[in-house]
């Protein structure tokens, strides 16, 4: 590594399209990146004595060493040190918030590495110098799998256990494989090629994908129990959190994650039958909830050609900059998606009170208050109230709930196996192992909604106690030879 590198190169990432011409369409918005410059990136990596981004990443993703194999433009033992912790490195290099990058030690004083970049164009180079293909195990160890879910945890499991020598069945009760990368993440971000070129690869070494198949609905939960040495939960945080005010009942209002899934849908060219249609076109569209998934919804409905979007967050708006203080942990900064670029009214600090309606029970518009937080120095908690005379309406003719999932849907398969819940409704596990024989759980469905690299980690490390399980021992690589501990 070119102990100078930092100070010879400064952060530089794929441009995006400019947004008048990106929400023409749902292609990934940015442009080519030439290869040459992710070598200097993978230059500017300080190669730490200790190296932090090992402990900010989920996976423990073991980024100086791929970063040296860039610079040496060594693309083949990159992606083989990179492939040894992530399953995925195509999912995450596009879709993962980067937690390491916050944790890079350059990144105290200056712009952090840009891994995630590092991490895609590793992956794009491997499928196209065919490092990536499929290779299905030598031996079988004649012991059956089922996958209840086929989001990144379950994606993940299978990969693992598959390559273990388990033969493994996913079951997906959508009609298309891929979970919440296939109906929650919009084109935009994630273009379904991509998840296609992956599915492709599993299936040629041997693992098996069962759609239109629900566990517990028109897949009986016994009979998998009998047909299968262990089964693994991945079925994520489902139940979605609501909004119990006047008015709700209205039309027009809908979850958030409903609508992106219509999106998702239209764009593979589904007929969504006239009466079932969300579409933004011409309307106000406003999105309740701050994070990413109101951010997906902002970004479709200006694709859609929306009179105006506007989002609402409850809580203040965060600092432009971080306090030294955070580090290395994720930093409370101000942030905007490429989807606020395209267009948004953001407003901060304020509390939906009701909705209204001018006719035919249609929503129109929606009440809000302006809040005022306020910190308790002896708990350190915030609580806030309503600053009198702020109430305000804002015109609304298409509402989006995006507050977040409240746990995993408990009726049908959860309540059929009789496993234990914990006190936030998640499944319960110790090592993700619950209380019913032989069945496991992970991802959201076990900790909670949660990002698509914690749902890849969970999946790697429920494959390693299920096999485990099954042979007694396992060979498959953790992420605890990644991780550290500073005293």
């Amino acid at each position: 590594m070119d102990p100078k590198g930092f100070l010879k190169y400064q952060r530089e990432t794929p441009k995006a399209r400019r947004p008048q011409e990106r929400v023409k369409d749902y292609k990934e918005i940015y442009e080519d990146f030439d290869a040459a410059k992710t070598v200097q990136q993978a230059t500017r990596c300080m190669d730490c004595g200790v190296p932090f981004c090992h402990h900010g990443c989920p996976l423990g993703n073991i980024i100086p060493e791929f970063n040296e194999a860039v610079h040496e433009a060594d693309w083949l033992r990159a992606f083989e040190i990179l492939h040894s912790t992530n399953n995925f490195p195509e999912f995450t290099g596009r879709i993962c918030p980067a937690p390491c990058e916050s944790a890079c030690v350059l990144g105290i004083n200056e712009a952090p590495v840009a891994i995630e970049h590092i991490e895609r164009e590793i992956a794009e180079i491997a499928f196209q110098k065919g490092y990536i293909r499929p290779q299905p195990p030598a031996v079988r160890s004649g012991k059956k799998v089922a996958i209840v879910g086929s989001g990144p945890a379950g994606l993940a499991a299978a990969a693992q256990l598959n390559k273990a020598g388990h033969t493994v069945t996913v079951f997906e009760k959508s009609d298309r494989i891929g979970g919440l990368l296939r109906y929650g993440i919009p084109d935009f971000k994630l273009e379904k090629w991509v998840i296609e070129r992956r599915i492709a690869i599993l299936e040629n070494e041997g693992i098996r994908f069962k759609t239109n198949a629900e566990v517990g609905g028109n897949i009986d939960v016994q009979h998998v129990l009998d047909e299968f040495d262990a089964v693994l939960l991945c079925g994520g945080s489902l139940v979605p959190r609501d909004l119990n005010i006047p008015g709700r009942q209205l039309k027009g209002i809908h979850f958030a994650m409903d609508y992106l899934e219509q999106c998702n849908r239209r764009v593979a060219g589904d007929l969504i039958p006239k009466g079932q249609l969300m579409d933004a076109k011409g309307k106000h569209v406003v999105v309740i909830g701050g994070g990413d998934t109101g951010s997906d919804c902002v970004g479709n409905a200006n694709r859609q050609g929306a009179a105006s979007v506007t989002q609402l967050q409850y809580h203040n708006m965060p600092p432009l900059h971080t306090d030294p203080a955070w580090w290395p942990n994720v930093p409370l900064i101000y942030t905007e998606s490429s989807s606020h670029q395209e267009g948004c009214q953001r407003e901060w600090a304020v509390l939906t009170k009701k909705f209204f309606s001018e006719k035919k029970n249609l929503v129109s518009s929606l009440q809000v208050v302006t809040l005022n937080w306020q910190k308790d120095e002896t708990t350190g908690k915030y609580t806030f109230r309503e600053l009198p005379d702020s109430t305000k309406d804002i015109p609304c003719d298409l509402a989006f709930i995006a507050i977040g999932y409240a746990h995993p849907q408990h009726e049908g398969l959860l309540q059929q196996l009789g496993v234990q819940l914990d006190t936030r409704g998640n499944v319960q596990a110790t090592q993700f192992k619950t209380n019913v024989d032989k069945v496991f759980v992970a991802g959201d469905m076990r900790r909670g909604q949660s990002l698509v690299v914690w749902a890849i980690s969970e999946g790697r490390e429920a494959a390693r106690a299920i096999d485990a399980h099954l042979s007694g021992h396992t060979t498959l690589e953790g992420k605890q030879h990644a991780l550290f501990t500073v005293v």
